[in-house]
């Protein structure tokens, strides 16, 4: 899917539309995102040193979730983060690099998902995570 694709699915929309693209394989979500440099979260962070915040790494995994649930991310259903866990930054992810995101649920009790997943660059995972999230009306 790409980036248009993508919108009729989820509700972001730029600056907060993370994902290039994003495709599903098997049980998996599997998202990409090129970080250009000119990314208003690098704005500051840090002068001279830019990486990406982790709070938008984990954004960009939970967009990429939200890939799995497709067919349920209609009618105005908006999907809203409840929980972090387990999180672990490993490396830096820095302007040029292309993330590599992979996620799958794994337990459902509606409308809390639950799902774990990886942010990876060139091979290296540079964050691990389980997470939740809510579906709820607009």
């Amino acid at each position: 899917m790409n980036r248009e694709e993508l919108k009729k699915i989820l509700p972001h929309r730029e600056p907060m539309l993370l994902l290039d693209d994003a495709a599903l394989e098997d049980q998996d979500a599997v998202g990409h995102y090129l970080v250009r440099g000119d990314e208003w979260f690098l704005q500051g962070h840090f002068p001279g040193n830019p990486m990406v915040p982790g709070v938008i790494l984990c954004e960009i995994l939970a967009q990429s979730a939200c890939v799995l649930m497709k067919d349920r991310m209609k009618d105005g259903m908006i999907p809203v983060y409840t929980g972090l866990d387990r999180v672990k930054f490993r490396a830096p992810v820095r302007p040029g690099d292309r993330i590599e995101t992979r996620c799958r649920i794994v337990r459902v009790k509606h409308p809390f998902y639950f799902a774990e997943g990886t942010v990876r660059v060139d091979g290296r995972t540079c964050v691990s995570a389980a997470f939740s999230f809510a579906l709820t009306g607009a």
